[in-house]
């Protein structure tokens, strides 16, 4: 259990401003796990941004620090960033990766991907209360409610993973792909599979990706 509670480049829950941010958020919350974990993901799901359009091939992208000192990311170091809260308090945690058909996005954000299958979304595990909860901290409650869903919550005893459904009843969130869970990320393998998703995204010259159709998604939607 002790590799999901260390330190990476990636879970840098060691950074100054970092463990700053995770003390000020569980300042007067009661020392106990499930209550710590729950605050700590209302934390990361809405105090960071959800913006695929961010995305980067660079390693410290990836980071938790990264995110939160950005405010802006997407669902990998999001989940990344909440496995590093965790893991300052000694809840372990991990990363889980998989693939998803996203059935309510914006147009101009399908028609960059060429795809509605969303390679690599990342959730995290928290090892609470002996066994293992997943809880995905993606999409901020602001896009939420200009995308017609509910926020996805987190109670810290059952899985929470993604909406299924919009408010209107339509399909929303579909698992197509597991990948499994890391202790650390997975960045080469990560790479990897969204190069093979979305080669057209890729110069041949160079790792740094085409621009996106627009600033947010939040803008594709308003």
């Amino acid at each position: 259990m002790e590799r999901y509670l260390k330190p990476t480049d990636f879970f840098d829950y060691n950074q100054p401003d970092l463990k700053a941010w995770i003390a000020a958020r569980l300042d007067g919350v009661p020392e106990e796990p499930v209550e710590q974990a729950k605050a700590l993901y209302l934390a990361t799901r809405d105090g960071v941004s959800y913006n695929p359009y961010v995305f980067s091939p660079e390693p410290e992208t990836f980071s938790a620090s990264y995110a939160l000192r950005t405010g802006e990311s997407y669902c990998i170091p999001k989940a990344v960033l909440l496995g590093a809260a965790a893991r300052s308090i000694g809840i372990p945690s991990r990363l889980g990766l998989a693939d998803v058909r996203n059935h309510l996005s914006s147009p101009k954000l399908i028609e960059w991907l060429r795809s509605d299958i969303f390679r690599m979304h990342g959730y995290i595990e928290l090892y609470l209360n002996g066994h293992w909860v997943k809880a995905t901290p993606a999409f901020n409650r602001q896009l939420c409610e200009l995308m017609s869903v509910e926020p996805l919550e987190f109670d810290g005893v059952n899985d929470s993973v993604f909406q299924e459904y919009t408010k209107a009843g339509q399909a929303h969130m579909e698992y197509v792909n597991d990948h499994g869970v890391f202790d650390d990320l997975p960045h080469n393998f990560i790479l990897s599979g969204v190069r093979n998703a979305y080669p057209h995204l890729f110069p041949e010259s160079g790792a740094e990706l085409m621009q996106g159709p627009s600033s947010s998604l939040e803008t594709d939607i308003e």
